[in-house]
């Protein structure tokens, strides 16, 4: 079966000001959404991908490139005319309006009949459970409802593609959780085109089908959240992906020599010289008995299943290990523990 592409990014480069006061926002970015993914936009403040997702909305207009929609050029249609939907931070919801008015405005503004725009906004309040709501003014409802309200209002008019800018962070961790379930059960039971733009590498790795990481206006690597985790391409795409060790080493025949002077058998993949060794805390094992890397314990943190160990290597170096917690199999700090991981789990990232 064919991927359909349902939005396309080529060689897109935004460009703020000019001369010396000009900022380069986004440059040669190329991708491809495919139709009826859940698709995130990851990266830290300022990477660029809010104004990625600008470009796709027709509120921005790259200075080079070009945004194709179901392989139509959408580069300079104004945003009135793109089958495209945005949620923001913020609701933006009428004050004054119901519910169900806010939900059914687009609707109206598109000249849909009265009893379309009614049985429209039934199923979609039934689709967001704020059916028993419809007459409430977004005042008397909490963030969660009002952010589910917005949510409503973009899904209404069936867009193609439905653009999510950072809609979570401005609810408390438990809502936040709980929306993130009702995003993603949203895009599966609609099939929509979702595009989520956010900083958190949590949300990303739980909601989405792929991930884009972006960097000071580039893309650095596109992929599901197990290939971002597990095979990031980077020291920065590891780092920013969840907790991570590294030890920096050089090439010594088939292994890595690193800083303690130890030597760890790791797959090269004919990478020479200098190295720098990426190690997730889980894939650490610690253990009374000697072998693989001598290391002291420096800290001990339970936190009920695991317990996160902070380890220090003869040369100083430091790594945290995060081990399930089981009965008496705990360190104490100033133990001398053996450090092995398993050679597939160390990813070797050119310095």
């Amino acid at each position: 079966m064919s991927i359909k592409v349902a939005v396309a990014a080529r060689n897109v480069g935004k460009i703020y000001g000019a001369g010396a006061a000009a900022v380069n926002a986004l440059g040669d970015v190329s991708i491809d959404i495919q139709q009826g993914e859940f698709f995130t936009l990851l990266g830290p403040s300022g990477c660029g991908k809010t104004t990625l997702l600008r470009c796709i909305a027709g509120f921005e207009t790259p200075t080079s490139g070009t945004i194709l929609l179901s392989g139509r050029d959408i580069t300079h249609t104004p945003p009135s005319a793109r089958p495209v939907n945005t949620v923001f931070q913020s609701y933006a919801l009428f004050p004054h309006l119901t519910v169900a008015d806010n939900v059914g405005f687009g609707l109206k503004m598109q000249g849909k009949s009265r009893s379309e725009v009614a049985s429209t906004v039934a199923r979609v309040l039934d689709l967001v459970k704020l059916e028993a709501f419809a007459d409430r003014l977004p005042a008397q409802m909490s963030g969660g409802q009002q952010q589910r309200v917005a949510l409503a209002r973009a899904l209404a008019p069936a867009p193609e593609v439905l653009l999510l800018d950072e809609p979570l962070s401005a609810l408390d961790l438990k809502l936040r959780k709980e929306m993130q379930s009702e995003l993603k059960r949203l895009q599966t039971e609609t099939g929509i085109t979702f595009v989520f733009v956010t900083h958190d590498q949590e949300e990303a790795l739980t909601m989405s089908n792929r991930i884009a990481v972006m960097s000071a206006g580039e893309l650095l690597q596109v992929g599901t959240p197990r290939d971002i985790y597990d095979r990031p391409v980077n020291r920065f795409v590891a780092d920013f992906i969840g907790e991570t060790n590294f030890l920096v080493g050089e090439v010594d025949g088939t292994a890595v020599r690193i800083a303690s002077g130890e030597r760890l058998d790791v797959p090269l993949n004919g990478q020479t010289g200098r190295v720098t060794l990426a190690i997730r805390p889980e894939q650490i094992k610690i253990g009374t008995v000697p072998g693989g890397l001598a290391a002291t314990v420096t800290d001990a943190t339970y936190l009920g299943t695991d317990t996160h160990y902070a380890l220090a290597l003869s040369d100083g170096s430091a790594l945290v290990a995060r081990v399930q917690s089981r009965t008496g199999d705990d360190f104490a700090v100033g133990d001398t523990v053996g450090v092995t991981v398993d050679a597939s789990a160390v990813q070797v990232l050119k310095e």
